[in-house]
């Protein structure tokens, strides 16, 4: 495939699907990045099969260098000066980057954060925004040494149709559509960044908050607890890691059930799809039918 020209030569750093996401929209408004730089192909599945990561392939379909750095040191800086870019951009990497590296383009390196910074700066924006019923936003900021904590380039809130605190959106779901706004407000922004039209604002300290890494633990759910809580917990971890719970059944054995939807009728709290171990979907009726 011939490669695009784009309207400003940059590198985009990123690796999983809210990168491509995020490249898709660039890509739309002639935004195409002169390099790639994502994670390692990593083993997956049973066969531990090596895996490119959803930016790679992105990537290499539209016919993109891509560099897969072990190290982001000067050895990866000297690889990068073959590149005349002007900027870099950075969505969903998943490593930190160092100074020796986002300083290196003249127009800095830019991210963009899916939450309305300074709330929610970490690793999971996305999962809290709904754990939280947080204000739905995207932020492009300029990296900097502290984890989002670079000055802010450009903000905007976004709506999610038949969203509300009583029914949070799902996680892949805002995802997607945080992505699309992302790199289209990035699309807005460039020119007039590159061309110094745009001056960053710090962020407030006094405002911030921050979430953690998820761990797969933070998914269980008790039938019993806050029901507004337990349906979060399920659109925010739809994907991964899935919110689930422990059901003893009538033969006394515990059976892991991960639960891909609910509902809230009078106050109550119920499962509607699951998922039990070694199963296939079903309706939550039908697993009662054969455990309760």
């Amino acid at each position: 495939m011939q490669k695009e020209k784009s309207k400003i030569p940059f590198v985009f750093f990123g690796t999983s699907a809210f990168s491509v996401g995020v490249l898709n929209a660039l890509k739309e408004k002639g935004f195409v990045p002169l390099a790639v730089v994502t994670r390692e192909d990593k083993p997956q599945g049973r066969g531990l099969e090596l895996t490119p990561s959803e930016t790679k392939i992105w990537a290499t379909i539209h016919g993109l260098p891509v560099l897969q750095p072990a190290r982001l040191d000067s050895e990866f800086a000297f690889q990068l000066s073959t590149f005349n870019f002007q900027l870099f951009v950075v969505a969903s990497y998943g490593k930190i980057i160092p100074k020796e590296i986002f300083g290196l383009p003249p127009r800095k390196t830019l991210n963009v954060h899916p939450s309305l910074l300074p709330k929610l700066r970490g690793a999971s924006p996305i999962q809290n925004t709904i754990l939280q019923s947080e204000e739905i936003g995207i932020t492009i900021m300029e990296i900097s040494e502290k984890m989002d904590e670079g000055p802010i380039v450009a903000q905007e809130k976004v709506e999610i149709k038949d969203a509300s605190p009583n029914n949070p959106p799902r996680a892949d779901i805002l995802e997607e559509l945080l992505a699309r706004s992302g790199g289209e407000l990035l699309a807005r922004i460039l020119p007039d960044w590159v061309e110094g039209k745009i001056k960053s604002v710090a962020q407030d300290e006094s405002q911030a908050t921050y979430c953690k890494k998820i761990e797969k633990l933070d998914a269980e759910i008790n039938l019993f607890g806050d029901p507004l809580e337990n349906l979060r917990k399920i659109r925010a971890y739809f994907g991964w890691p899935d919110a689930f719970t422990i059901f003893k059944n009538k033969y006394g054995k515990e059976v892991r059930v991960i639960i891909k939807d609910a509902e809230i009728k009078d106050g109550v709290f119920s499962p509607t799809r699951v998922v039990p171990a070694g199963k296939r979907e079903m309706d939550w009726d039908e697993f009662l039918r054969g455990n309760a």
